[in-house]
């Protein structure tokens, strides 16, 4: 055999040996797949749909891996990776898978170093292998609910304490409509009662239209110091009453940006807590201050002072220092939760610092009016110099 021939059939053997072991290749690989499962596809607009929700939502797979999740279920925690964190949802995403049955339930979420979160899951089946869960966070809304039940239950405790004084005192009067000075003695506590009762009915109001107001869209200019001179003119005869002298201080001229009947609200609130709680023969010093972008109106007492520890719950509603001492005030514990509702709706704040025994400062910080100063500007000066 010649060696030219001899080279064709090496060559030919060749090629046979490469296309066979191509096809085997392709043979084995398509065997390959057709014994694995193919990854179940999501639905179509599953996908677009997951990715605009503002609720927590997530797609899981026969084998419990999270295919799909929104933003808000990864930020939440529920999913990190591709696993679901929570257990209580992982089996409850599993039920759903065996026997198909939509199921909604309620759970707490627990954090290290945070406070528990409570959600609301509803899983139901997409496919045989599909599985979609929805949570909706409902913190607030159970925050909300506790709140409006122990408001409800501190008002009817509230209101019963002086209807009751009202009732036995008017039993009283009738026992003793004889005794002449003992008719007056009781009248005169009735009289406190009731205006102790009209009180809190008004902070109630207030604190009511307060939470019902609208967003403070478009704030109007609140001159600083009509509302300080009315805060004062408002408590002038109860203070007169025990020979308190008030007291208007610090910057004039200064222009807040806000509610007006709010403000005066607020810090009406503020100068009268201030004189209830003052002794005899005291002052109480009602300041305004500016800032670049804010005021501070500043109210000064001379009282009891207030314990450190109680400084944090003060502006809860309802909330008293001394129990026992607020029968005898008048308070209703209202009146400083009238204060930071204020504040908070404005975008400012109150602060309080307090010694007891040396007396309190509270502190309202309310946005200023865009502007120089009073006194800053050229003509100002001008004037000061022609002085």
């Amino acid at each position: 055999m010649s060696p030219t021939i001899q080279a064709l059939l090496f060559a030919l053997l060749g090629a046979v040996l490469g296309g066979g072991a191509v096809l085997a290749f392709r043979v084995s690989e398509r065997q390959l797949h057709d014994d694995v499962a193919p990854q179940p596809a999501l639905p179509p607009g599953v996908a677009a749909v997951l990715s605009v929700l503002r609720s927590s939502a997530l797609v899981v797979d026969a084998s419990d891996t999270v295919l799909k999740a929104s933003a808000p279920a990864i930020s939440m925690g529920i999913v990190r990776g591709n696993e679901i964190t929570e257990r209580e949802l992982a089996d409850l995403v599993r039920q759903v898978r065996r026997d198909g049955q939509i199921r909604e339930t309620e759970l707490t979420m627990q954090r290290p170093g945070m406070p528990p979160r409570h959600v609301t899951a509803r899983v139901a089946p997409l496919s045989s292998q599909l599985v979609l869960a929805l949570i909706e966070d409902r913190t607030r809304e159970r925050r909300v609910e506790s709140i409006r039940r122990d408001f409800v239950a501190n008002v009817s405790h509230e209101l019963k304490t002086p209807v009751g004084a009202i009732k036995l005192l008017s039993d009283a009067v009738i026992d003793a409509a004889d005794d002449p000075e003992a008719v007056q003695r009781f009248a005169g506590r009735m009289h406190t009662e009731s205006e102790r009762l009209s009180r809190l009915v008004q902070q109630i109001i207030e604190l009511s239209r307060l939470q019902g107001d609208d967003p403070l869209d478009e704030p109007v200019a609140v001159e600083a110091d009509k509302i300080i001179a009315r805060a004062i003119d408002e408590s002038a005869t109860d203070a007169a009453a025990r020979n308190i002298e008030l007291v208007a201080n610090g910057t004039h001229g200064l222009i807040l940006l806000g509610n007006r009947e709010q403000i005066a609200v607020a810090v009406s609130n503020l100068v009268a807590n201030a004189v209830t709680y003052s002794p005899e023969g005291s002052s109480v010093v009602v300041a305004a201050t500016a800032h670049e972008a804010a005021v501070d109106i500043s109210i000064t007492d001379r009282g009891i002072g207030i314990p450190a520890k109680e400084l944090d719950r003060i502006f809860e509603r309802f909330y008293r220092v001394d129990p026992a001492r607020h029968r005898s005030t008048g308070g209703t514990g209202l009146g400083l939760s009238v204060v930071k509702h204020v504040a908070a709706s404005h975008g400012g704040e109150v602060r309080v610092w307090s010694v007891e025994g040396q007396g309190s400062t509270f502190t309202l910080t309310l946005p200023r009016k865009p502007g120089p100063l009073p006194g800053s500007g050229p003509t100002s000066n001008s004037k000061k110099e022609n002085a």
